[in-house]
Order: C-alpha cells, then structure tokens, then sequence
C-alpha cells in the first residue's frame, strides 16, 4: 500500500509543470514584443494581425488564443508555434496578454 501511494505522489509530482524560469519568461516577454509585435503592431494594437491588447482579447476564450497560438491560422499569416512553445509557455503568453499592460 506504501508503494502504491508513493508511486501515485510520484506520478501525480511529474504531471505539474515547472513555473518558467525569470530567464525564459524574458525570452517569451521578447517574443512577444518583437516576433509577435511584427504583424501585430507595437503596442500590439492591429496590423497585419489583429489586436492583442487585452481590452481586445477579453472577448476571445483563452481555447481559442491557445488553438491561434499553437496551431496558427489557415489563410493567414500566423503561423504555427507548436513547434517552439509548449502548452506551458502558451499558457504564459495568455495570462501576459491578459494583462492589461504587457
């Protein structure tokens, strides 16, 4: 029985994401000042993609930004980031965006 619960701590542990390191915090926090802010504007207001100040976002669902994020936008410029951001990290970038001053 001792086993049984140590394992399930174990498995339990591994499945809660590490916190971002401060380091890659400001990597993603450069990201999106600078690769997301060349079509989206600086401040993100619009350009070639839409508006990602958070008064603009707030009536778009976290799922939906994920799946924008991730997977990007067919007929459209935005791309794919899945291949460079973990589920993790685009949930930072949410939470960022969210933030009315980012």
């Amino acid at each position: 029985m001792r086993f049984f619960l140590l394992l399930c701590l174990g498995l339990v542990s591994s499945a809660v994401a590490e916190p971002l390191s401060e380091q890659r915090q400001a990597e993603l926090q450069n990201m999106l000042n600078h690769d997301c802010g060349s079509c989206h504007g600086l401040p993100p207001k619009g350009g070639l993609g839409p508006s990602l100040l958070a008064a603009d976002l707030s009536k778009r669902s976290d799922q939906l930004l994920f799946d924008a994020i991730q997977n990007g936008r067919s007929g459209t410029p935005m791309p794919a980031w899945r291949p460079f951001l973990s589920p993790d990290e685009i949930h930072w970038i949410i939470a960022r965006l969210r933030q009315p001053s980012h």
